[in-house]
């Protein structure tokens, strides 16, 4: 079960939520297994710019938080998979909205500058 990196410190619940998905890399992570499970690799190739130590690190801490399900398989070599637990998935549509309103609002901006007549 998740579990409150700051228990009692919370103000409201963006707050407790924003302690989960803080960062630029973890809500990108979020989005990178929301189609599918993936492989270290894999999610190192979807997220171009991050670390390996970060990477390692977010996923860790995602998966204290009951957000990111890690599944070692009994193979040679090992193969380890990161999928979303019924949490993530929940996470990730919460934030769906918030995406949206970026879409909206902040890349349109950007589109529409980039599309101003001379």
């Amino acid at each position: 079960m998740a579990t409150a990196r700051r228990p009692g410190a919370y103000v409201c619940g963006i707050d407790a939520a924003m302690d989960v998905i803080g960062g630029k890399w973890k809500v990108l992570i979020l989005w990178a297994l929301n189609e599918r499970a993936c492989r270290f690799g894999e999610l190192r190739r979807l997220l171009p710019g991050v670390t390996e130590k970060v990477l390692a690190s977010h996923l860790r801490e995602l998966e204290a938080d009951g957000i990111v399900h890690r599944e070692v398989y009994d193979e040679v070599p090992s193969r380890v998979e990161y999928s979303l637990t019924s949490l993530g998935v929940s996470l990730n549509g919460a934030l769906a909205s918030l995406g949206a309103w970026g879409r909206e609002h902040m890349l349109g901006s950007v589109e529409d500058a980039h599309h101003v007549p001379h």
